[in-house]
């Protein structure tokens, strides 16, 4: 499953993909954009695999679009340039939205910074661990580039008053005030980094595959709606989920036996 810009490890029921373009800081270039987005695809239909963490190798988490792919090509008319750009956008969306959508948790292990389609790549994420000393911008405003694409993502993880500050100013947002503002879930020494993300990945291989992926789908969906119209939603999912799920039958069942649930396949 890895490829030249993705490393696949699985460690128990946990498949780590691994950034692994370090000299390059990890940009979101096509290539690497395409190879992510196949081997989730892939993951979504490995039943071994419970939860994703998408890692960096190297200083650098991602820094976001290749800059350099992005640019005007020798010879390359101004809308055959718009076409590609487009492309490249239009699959770095498709990309994010495969993660959110994805019936598995994934999780962020972030141990360099996150810039710009990386700092996006990391709110994309269900959960996201980073260590203490990195941190996380949207800098395109200081070479002209407003991070709109980043912000749609940045902008639904956390306030759109802290969003608006880090597109207005491009300034760097360290690990601890991306915990307070919600960017990350916690942040912890550089050294406790993996143990810590794979620790809270088993916790999470533990439970209900089928449990996850229902869950994960109704939480997007009804977060986007307006409050009534979200109740509705949520009491039919959970109404579904409490009779019509194998696991939760199980899961009842060994609650009040006090024994261990044997959940499902995922």
């Amino acid at each position: 499953m890895s490829t030249p810009h993705v490393l696949a490890e699985m460690q128990g029921q946990v498949l780590w993909l691994t950034l692994n373009r370090p000299e390059q800081r990890n940009p979101l270039s096509s290539q690497m954009i395409a190879a992510l987005h196949a081997a989730i695809d892939s993951a979504n239909q490995d039943p071994s695999v419970r939860v994703i963490v998408i890692a960096g190798s190297g200083p650098v988490f991602s820094a976001g679009h290749d800059l350099r792919e992005m640019a005007p090509q020798p010879d390359e008319s101004p809308e055959a340039r718009e076409r590609r750009v487009r492309q490249i956008l239009v699959d770095c969306s498709r990309m994010m939205l495969a993660i959110v959508h994805s019936p598995k948790a994934i999780l962020a292990c972030v141990q360099g910074t996150a810039t710009a389609a990386g700092c996006q790549l990391v709110s994309a994420c269900d959960l996201a661990i980073a260590s203490e000393d990195v941190g996380f911008c949207t800098p395109g405003v200081n070479i002209g580039i407003f991070c709109t694409t980043p912000l749609v993502g940045i902008g639904r993880t956390i306030h759109r008053k802290h969003a608006m500050e880090m597109a207005l100013t491009g300034d760097l947002v360290p690990a601890a005030e991306a915990v307070r503002i919600g960017l990350v879930n916690r942040a912890v020494p550089a050294t406790e980094l993996r143990e810590a993300t794979q620790a809270l990945a088993d916790k999470i291989a533990s439970r209900s595959a089928q449990g996850i992926r229902s869950g994960k789908e109704a939480f997007y969906r009804q977060v986007e709606m307006p409050l009534e119209e979200a109740f509705r939603y949520a009491n039919e999912a959970m109404l579904c989920g409490m009779t019509s799920s194998g696991d939760a039958e199980e899961g009842t069942r060994a609650f009040l036996e006090k024994r261990k649930a044997q959940w499902g396949e995922a």
